[in-house]
């Protein structure tokens, strides 16, 4: 079976891909959308199977798969794809995404049976899955410039799906205006890159980038950081997020946040780690991005009301997690001590996965929410637990393991992450101790203020009573939505059980991927034959699982005992003589109000109360008060607009070199080819 994956693995995920997009596109031409749904996402699940299955090959045989696809005239360089240890990884979580998102739009699906035409949605859902996946395995610029604009381009047909609505279509133009913006600085990069090492192969970059002159290293890898974070989110580079992801059908979202943002950490972790050499001061910077990342993005989504733009902010802040262990890596990594660097690693690659895996279920999960009720507004929700448990189970498993908490993944990886960074702070000279210091400081305070937010989140919108009427038509979703979902939390409560095997197994890729160990087999015991971490931080999860668990049967059966012969008598809760109505419940707004005027300096919220009274020389007494609060949004006020209003400038400025005269324009096209003649023969 192994040997099937490793040679026929990779080609049969893109056929399985092609297959989903050909027939969407027929039966779509059918106008069959119900048929054109199924054999798009059912072919799209195939081809994440072939996907995992090619990746599980290639990580424990320790082979390297590398293919020709076509000669290019640029250079004499082949178009080539090579999956390694880093790229498997990464191919896995794609693919196993892909597996529960696919499943569970077929259900999702239904809803737009007759209102939009599906075809073309399964034809850019597949191209999207193919694009990712090209991405992670392109060894040549040429090729990755090319998967990276299929993945930018299709996803943004994917956002704009829903065209009927006005902002979608603003959320889509936003999302291909910064990834256009983040494409340019990435062709800038593979220029230079190609103008001092004379190819466009991975493997020549590879083997050269290291011996270029610091100041072409620091600009490739300053470009590269901007291309790279426009794409993973990084605060300030981040508006298109939280307008595309609740922009997109549900299951889209699960893939655009919990996989395809990781595109990204993939490629920042290739540049910075395994192309060039570690640049301590690179490394602190990436921390202190990271550590701005985390703190205001996961302040963001505290603010909101909107559910999916709630987890899309989350994602920004756990990008900014993620960076906080590459950068401790890289930082490592620069100074001399490759086996914390590898711890660093791991906590980085191991959050990423965990990431797409709790991600994506908290996205579907709000996405079974938003198909039920038709609204994303966590102020009319309220009581959903007790029409869809099933929904309310995934979302709270989801809502523990982003919030830390044992022994599910989230806690798993963030120990790691604390790990390094506390190594640094004990290890590493002034100026990076610091650095690290404020590294570990940001993630245990964004930690406390996740855990509010989803608390926030699965208490507006499955407990207490309902604020609305969407409560009344809701419907548990579909089975399988279920199996989507459920495969998920599977894969969370495995990988957080599961840690002592797992971390051992990242270790192998992350020493494989900086050339500190050989390839071979992964196998699952240490690689690092010493990797300090003492006593004080050893833990097992199993046992921490165990003992979880004990505790809980523990408090159940003391329960039982006690209360077993007692009478117990159910009644309405007290009202204070008036019936219990949505007024009198706090709000999602209200919850989270609170701890951000803690923020104010920072944040600048904005609030604006209309009373209505029954009679104005009452003041005493209002009919109604509505207060409205809001955050003002800054990058856009201070960064964007005035970005916008230069380049316009600009633009009316170079105006006047268009003259009309025909001897003028000629005159331009002969100085443009006697400076592109000078640039190639010099």
């Amino acid at each position: 079976m192994v040997e099937f994956f490793l040679h026929y693995g990779f080609f049969a995920t893109f056929a399985a891909y092609g297959a989903g997009a050909l027939s969407a596109l027929l039966f779509g031409l059918q106008n069959n959308d119900r048929v054109s749904s199924i054999t798009a996402h059912a072919c799209a699940a195939l081809g994440g199977i072939f996907g995992l299955g090619f990746s599980m090959a290639v990580l424990f045989s320790g082979d390297t798969f590398g293919a020709n696809i076509a000669n290019i005239p640029l250079g004499g360089d082949a178009l080539r794809v090579r999956i390694d240890s880093l790229a498997a990884l990464f191919l896995g979580i794609i693919s196993v995404v892909c597996i529960a998102s696919s499943l569970f739009g077929i259900g999702y699906q239904k809803q737009f049976y007759g209102v939009y035409r599906l075809g073309h949605f399964g034809f850019f859902y597949n191209i999207f899955l193919a694009g990712m996946v090209l991405v992670i395995s392109a060894n040549d610029g040429i090729l990755f410039l090319f998967a990276w604009e299929l993945m930018a381009i299709a996803s943004y047909f994917l956002v704009v799906f829903e065209r009927r609505e006005e902002s979608n279509i603003r959320a889509g133009m936003l999302y291909i205006l910064i990834s256009q913006v983040g494409a340019a600085f990435l062709f800038a990069v593979f220029l230079i890159l190609h103008r001092f090492t004379g190819s466009w192969d991975f493997d020549v970059i590879r083997a050269t980038a290291g011996a270029l002159p610091v100041v072409i290293q620091n600009t490739v890898l300053a470009l590269a950081l901007v291309g790279f974070a426009s794409k993973a989110g990084v605060i300030p580079l981040h508006i298109w997020l939280p307008e595309a992801h609740p922009a997109a059908p549900s299951h889209v979202s699960a893939l655009m946040s919990g996989v395809m943002i990781k595109t990204a950490i993939f490629m920042i972790v290739r540049f910075f780690v395994e192309f060039f050499p570690a640049h301590a001061n690179w490394g602190m910077f990436i921390i202190a991005l990271g550590s701005i990342s985390a703190v205001l993005g996961i302040l963001y989504a505290l603010s909101e009301r909107d559910v999916k733009r709630l987890l899309a902010f989350s994602s920004v802040e756990n990008i900014g997690i993620i960076l906080l262990g590459v950068g401790a890596a890289i930082t490592f990594f620069s100074y001399d001590a490759p086996a914390f660097g590898i711890i660093a690693l791991v906590a980085a690659l191991y959050h990423a996965v965990n990431h797409a895996l709790f991600k994506s279920l908290l996205f579907l999960s709000a996405g079974s929410v938003v198909h039920a009720t038709h609204t994303r507004n966590m102020e009319e929700y309220g009581g959903l637990l007790k029409v869809m448990p099933w929904t309310g189970a995934f979302f709270l498993i989801g809502a523990a393991a982003i919030s830390g908490l044992p022994p599910l993944n989230g806690f798993a990886s963030e120990w790691f992450t604390f790990q390094g960074l506390l190594l640094g702070i004990a290890t590493l000279p002034l100026v990076p101790k610091i650095v690290f210091l404020v590294g570990a400081s940001s993630l245990a305070f964004t930690g406390g203020l996740a855990a509010a937010c989803f608390v926030k989140a699965f208490g507006a919108t499955f407990l207490a009573r309902p604020r609305s009427p969407v409560h009344e038509h809701a419907r548990e979703s579909e089975p399988i939505m279920h199996v989507g979902m459920g495969l998920l939390t599977a894969l969370i409560v495995l990988f957080g059980v599961g840690a002592g095997a797992v971390a051992p197994a990242l270790a192998g890729v992350a020493g494989k991927t900086r050339g500190l160990f050989e390839s071979g087999p992964l196998v699952l015991a240490n690689p690092v034959e010493a990797i300090p971490l003492g006593d004080f931080s050893a833990l097992s999860m199993s046992v921490i699982a165990i003992a979880i668990l004990g505790g809980i049967f523990v408090a159940f059966f003391f329960t039982w005992s006690v209360s077993r012969k007692q009478k117990v008598t159910v009644s309405r809760t007290w009202d204070c003589g008036s019936p219990l109505g949505p007024r009198m419940e706090i709000t999602a707004t209200g919850f989270s109000k609170s701890i951000l005027t803690v923020f104010r300096g920072l944040l600048r919220p904005s609030t604006q109360t209309h009373v209505e009274y029954e009679d104005a020389s009452i003041r005493y007494f209002p009919k109604s008060k509505k207060v409205h609060f809001s955050l003002p949004d800054f990058y856009r006020v201070y960064l964007y607009f005035p970005t916008v209003l230069f380049v316009e400038r600009a633009a009316r400025e170079a105006r006047r070199v268009q003259t009309g005269n025909l001897n003028t324009y000629l005159l331009y096209m002969f100085l443009t080819l006697i400076a592109l003649l000078y640039w190639t023969l010099r």
